[in-house]
């Protein structure tokens, strides 16, 4: 018996393909074998298949556009944070000097009880 026709009639409906034989169906329609064929082999519509395939090429292409970061972007994003941090502490101390060079409290005072 043809081994196609073996594993259409296996699959009926509801059963569930493994994520490496769904893999392996999309990379034979990647390497130009015809789409009805693929699809009577592994038993699965056309439209099923195509929908793999291209969800198969989106997370692809979405893995491609993002660059691991190496050691120095993570020294620049410390670097960075210590940065802003400084500029805050140092715009605070220049207003707390012309504070009390100006005579004037610091803050509000609580009234004690």
């Amino acid at each position: 018996m043809d081994e196609g026709v073996d594993n259409a009639t296996t699959l009926g409906r509801g059963t569930r393909m493994s994520a490496k034989r769904k893999r392996d169906a999309v990379l034979r329609i990647l390497r130009g074998e015809d789409l009805e064929t693929v699809s009577r082999d592994v038993g699965v519509i056309a439209a099923r298949l195509s929908r793999w395939r291209d969800a198969f090429l989106a997370a692809g292409e979405s893995v491609l556009k993002h660059c691991p970061g190496d050691e120095r972007d993570e020294k620049i994003t410390r670097l960075e944070a210590k940065l802003g941090q400084i500029l805050m502490d140092n715009e605070l101390l220049r207003e707390k000097i012309a504070r009390m060079e100006a005579g004037r409290p610091l803050g509000r005072r609580r009234p004690r009880r």
